[in-house]
């Protein structure tokens, strides 16, 4: 089963030519046979990630967000907190797997990140670092199998459906 996934940057610093974190997530999620319906970079501002989160959450199309950079611990850094916000659903799951994945990565650098996820208006939502090594490790070990409707015991795709529900 195909996913549709956006993709948003979160930089002050990057371009769509330059975005090497975007640009391994865009690889991967063709590799993997998704479709990706839009990618867009936003400077690290609030209001201008909720708004594009927003937007995007409305559209029937889009299944899956992930964002990636504003997760780390400056003051820059609010892409959690702009998820906070909108969010109907946290899954505290994912940032606690990918933390435990991180450490073999960074070693004990692993507890600056704030990788997390969230369900919105039936949309998952991922927040990924802004590190090369950090979306490659988010997609390879945890989204790559959650995103895949044969990985089992269970994954995120079968739950589609059922992420409306009252």
């Amino acid at each position: 089963m195909k996913v549709n996934i956006a993709l948003l940057t979160v930089t002050d610093t990057r371009t769509i030519e330059n975005d090497k974190s975007g640009a391994i997530l865009v690889k991967k999620i063709q590799e993997a046979n998704h479709n990706l319906i839009e990618r867009k970079i936003c400077k690290d501002s609030k209001i201008q990630i909720k708004k594009i989160l927003k937007d995007w959450i409305k559209i029937k199309k889009i299944d899956v967000i992930i964002t990636t950079g504003g997760t780390g611990l400056t003051g820059r850094d609010i892409t959690p907190e702009a998820l906070e916000e909108i969010a109907d659903k946290h899954i505290p799951g994912f940032g606690e797997v990918f933390r435990n994945i991180s450490l073999e990565t960074v070693g004990t650098s692993s507890i600056q990140s704030r990788a997390c996820a969230i369900l919105a208006n039936g949309k998952y939502i991922f927040a990924l670092p802004g590190s090369s090594g950090g979306v490659t490790d988010a997609w390879d070990k945890i989204l790559v199998h959650q995103l895949d409707i044969n990985h089992k015991p269970c994954n995120f795709v079968e739950l589609f459906p059922r992420l409306k529900e009252k």
